[in-house]
């Protein structure tokens, strides 16, 4: 077994677990199987248009020693055709990847979703990592050619996709949006109060896939503050209607501003030292109601998210995330509350 610091295992045992708590999912697409493979580096090869057919084939999940590439260290690249249909347009989809010996950057039709650990020379393993990446709407192709490509490294013994069910997924049982705020975001580290505003300039800001833990997508051992942005125009039909801002689940607190003024919060950033997860606040979900005349209809608006992480994972990791009337937000969650009541019932006639 590979030496590896506790810490390390323990952060992403716990961040995975979080995310499992909070998730139905239904497999959409098999990605288990021959996949194209070839040994080396080159960023190139995460285009769509590249011609893999030269390329060897490998099966994943397996790991590459135990299909005649024994003994090899370094970097490697996994390629995948697919196919999604038009049917699954506006439906929630992750990948998950399983489990990658030791470090992965994955794209989808040469879009970045998500990366686990750190490539040399600030080598750092996350072999223990299961990868669960959010894929945006946009990014895919529906009835047409879609392409994964997954960057790994390897640093000793087994390498590779070792395990687990991969594939494209749904997400189930969840709040119908009006309309999806999910997607790419402006996110920046540090803590200002100024990024609150609508007008302030971001556009040196690096964007970031929301929703995600950010230690996925190039801030691995971040703790602390930070932001997030997205403009958005509302849809015509949200035009009088009391409305409900949802923000999924953010690990740990949060400051939510619309056009610069605060909308809700989960937790207290604003005193010293700051307390988190005395009562879960990384677990709620977060549905903000907004108060008649903040919204501009027909302009652009301005989300802001404020947070803070005290260790472990951290950012808005799970959605949905996006604008849905209030009586549709109440509707969802009474029927929550019914099955959750029907479920204990029949654990307790069983037990």
């Amino acid at each position: 077994m590979k030496i590896r610091q506790v810490s390390t295992l323990l952060i992403i045992i716990l961040g995975f677990g979080r995310f499992v708590e909070c998730q139905s999912w239904d497999r959409l697409i098999n990605l288990k199987g021959s996949w194209k493979f070839s040994i080396g580096d080159d960023m190139n090869w995460s285009k769509p248009g590249y011609d893999d057919r030269g390329w060897e084939s490998i099966k994943a999940p397996s790991a590459w020693e135990d299909q005649g590439y024994n003994g090899y260290d370094g970097y490697a690249w996994y390629r995948k055709h697919f196919k999604v249909p038009s049917s699954a347009k506006g439906k929630y989809l992750t990948l998950k990847l399983g489990r990658v010996d030791d470090v992965d950057q994955t794209y989808i039709n040469g879009h970045f979703i998500g990366a686990s650990g750190k490539f040399p020379p600030d080598y750092k393993t996350a072999y223990f990592a299961w990868r669960v990446y959010y894929i945006p709407e946009k990014f895919l192709n529906y009835d047409q050619d879609n392409v994964i490509a997954v960057r790994v490294y390897d640093g000793e013994l087994s390498g590779g996709i070792l395990e687990g069910d991969l594939g494209l997924y749904e997400r189930t049982n969840t709040l119908s949006l009006d309309m999806d705020l999910e997607g790419e975001w402006k996110f920046k580290t540090g803590d200002n109060p100024v990024w609150k505003e609508t007008k302030i300039d971001d556009q040196k800001w690096n964007k970031i896939i929301v929703p995600a833990y950010w230690e996925t997508q190039g801030y691995p051992d971040y703790d602390g503050f930070a932001w997030y942005r997205t403009y958005f125009t509302p849809a015509q039909e949200l035009t009088g209607k009391k409305l409900v801002l949802v923000m999924g689940r953010i690990d740990d607190l949060d400051e939510v501003y619309l056009n610069g003024k605060r909308v809700g919060s989960t937790g207290n950033m604003n005193k010293e030292p700051i307390s988190f997860n005395d009562h879960g606040e990384y677990l709620k979900f977060r549905g903000y109601y907004l108060p008649d005349g903040i919204l501009q209809p027909d302009k652009e608006n301005t989300i802001a998210v404020r947070v803070y992480d005290g260790y472990n994972v951290g950012g808005i990791y799970d959605g949905p995330l996006g604008l849905v009337t209030q009586d549709k937000y109440v509707k969802f969650w009474k029927e929550q509350k019914y099955q959750s009541h029907k479920k204990n019932f029949w654990e307790w006639f069983f037990k």
